[in-house]
């Protein structure tokens, strides 16, 4: 567990300083191409597409399926050199044939996510992607190469990579307000120049992003060559697992597909495109720093008591694991709750924007915790090799998503579709977790459900009255109209002063009942203190 604890610290401190340079960088994007608007839609929906092809590549591929097979391959008496360069020397050729691909269907891609753009709003996107689908062999090496290292228990250079992407961005997208100011809302108003500009500097963070990666090879004991005899890689093995992880993400993707074309209808003074994917990015602010950095290294362990058949320690890890998880993630949901208005400030340029995206922030925020126990068991099925079961409720999911996407469409008027869009994928992500829960402690004979789930209602109980005291110091400090939505500092040292009174009450109210969880999450805060 000492172990587990000093990963878990040092991705989460990575990830905090990341995400705060993500927020710095997403400011100043707003600050450039404004948080309503059809330009913002047009570059998030070019922007987005690397990503989605990278989550396919990530989530898809390397996450589900590499890691639990380098964790084997380990054993090797080389110990696995050989299969990891086999596998890069694979993951390269594949994902430069997929940039290819990619960059000859700009134009279809872009009409297919947003297909109620106007034409002209249609060319924009279209020329954005060219300069950003290049990204996605290098997203790819990236995860490729971190996952690598996460499986050799290097976790640090994975998760503070990405602070470099944003120093780049942020140095770029300052550069674009200097030389043609901002934001530029208007789609009649980009030259070429522009283009280059931004969408160029989202591409060069990434590939400085991924060739920071390389520096630190020496540290997994790791010496990669090019090897293009693939045979011994378990291909046909590997292809077998990872079908069924394809297909799922493929469904999500196509839900987003949909989710997407119905938001693109709101595009122009609604919240849309831009303002969900700043509304989810708020979301994923605790869920990166709490799940992602508790969660990473407790996989690693997971995957090993799975592979060696220790069903007791991974029931174990499964318990420990979603109470640490919760403890964190209930408290943070109640904060950035209370905090909407001030923390949608944040990437919105205006009070009334700000207010207009608050809701959607809000409808996210019903699956944080859900969201946090599908961590868990989502990638206790990967760990014993099982991709069949997570495509089947992953459909399922997708399914509630798609309809509910288009049942929005239909009935909600364009200033409140982006809120219900992200309703309905609140909705959908909770009967996935209540199904793949099921499904696990089926399979498991039991995941501990005794252990962990009357702990989350005892930190959802703690977090009412702590979310009472903040909402009373926003109403003090002037409410949703007061001084925390002048601006985008304002409304983040607002959402801080919230969130911090949120957390005061909460652990206050949990001490008090002398919570056993509080002693361990006091432990791993006091990692992050300096030794005198």
């Amino acid at each position: 567990m000492s172990s587990i604890g000093r990963a878990s610290v040092l991705i989460g401190a990575g990830t905090v300083v990341s995400r705060v340079s993500g927020l710095l960088r997403t400011i100043v994007l707003v600050a450039a191409i404004g948080s309503f608007g059809g330009a913002g839609d047009a570059f998030a929906v070019a922007n987005q597409l690397p990503n989605n092809i990278y989550a396919i590549i990530s989530t898809g591929l390397l996450t589900a399926v590499v890691v639990p097979q380098i964790v084997k391959a380990a054993a090797h008496a080389d110990g696995g050199q050989a299969f990891i360069s086999k596998l890069f020397t694979l993951g390269t050729v594949g994902l430069l044939g997929a940039t290819a691909l990619a960059m000859i269907a700009a134009p279809f891609l872009v009409q297919v996510y947003a297909s109620k753009f106007t034409p002209d709003q249609l060319a924009l996107s279209t020329a954005f992607a060219y300069w950003c689908l290049p990204q996605i062999f290098f997203y790819g090496l990236y995860a490729l190469l971190g996952e690598i290292l996460n499986a050799r228990r290097v976790f640090g250079p994975y998760t503070w990579a990405p602070i470099v992407n944003n120093i780049v961005s942020i140095a770029g997208f300052g550069a674009f307000i200097l030389i043609f100011g901002g934001p530029q809302t208007r789609v009649d108003a980009w030259t070429p120049s522009m283009i280059a500009v931004l969408a160029g500097t989202a591409t060069a963070g990434i590939v400085v992003q991924t060739l920071v990666l390389l520096f630190f090879w020496r540290r997994a004991g790791l010496a990669l060559r090019p090897d293009f005899q693939w045979k011994g890689v378990g291909l046909r093995h590997i292809a077998r697992l990872a079908g069924w992880t394809f297909l799922m993400v493929v469904a999500g993707q196509l839900a987003g597909i949909v989710q997407s074309n119905v938001l693109s209808g709101a595009s122009g003074e609604d919240p849309a495109i831009f303002a969900s994917q700043n509304a989810w990015l708020l979301f994923m602010l605790p869920y990166s720093i709490i799940v992602l950095s508790i969660g990473t290294p407790y996989f690693t362990q997971l995957s090993e008591h799975a592979a060696s058949g220790r069903h007791d320690e991974v029931r174990a890890d499964i318990a420990r694991s979603i109470r640490t998880l919760g403890f964190f993630i209930v408290v943070a949901a109640a904060a950035l709750a209370v905090a909407a208005v001030p923390a949608s400030r944040i990437f919105t340029n205006g009070a009334e924007q700000a207010t207009a995206a608050a809701p959607v922030l809000l409808c996210f925020l019903l699956c944080l915790v859900p969201l946090a126990v599908l961590f868990v068991v989502q990638r206790t099925f990967y760990a014993y090799n099982d991709t069949r079961t997570p495509f089947f409720f992953t459909l399922l999911q997708c399914a509630l998503v798609a309809g509910g996407a288009v049942l929005a469409g239909l009935l909600l008027d364009r200033s409140v579709l982006a809120a219900g869009v992200a309703l309905t994928q609140s909705f959908a992500s909770i009967v996935q977790v209540i199904v793949a829960s099921v499904l696990l402690h089926r399979r498991l004979g039991g995941i501990g459900t005794a252990a962990w789930l009357p702990a989350l209602v005892k930190f959802t109980l703690a977090s009412l009255p702590a979310a009472m005291a903040g909402f009373v110091v926003l109403s003090l400090l002037g409410g949703s109209t007061g001084w925390m939505t002048t601006s985008s500092l304002a409304g983040a040292v607002g959402a801080g002063l919230i969130g911090t009174v949120v957390l005061a009450v909460y652990v206050g109210i949990l001490a008090l009942f002398r919570t056993p969880e509080v002693a361990s999450a006091f432990s791993l805060v006091r990692r992050f203190l300096p030794r005198r």
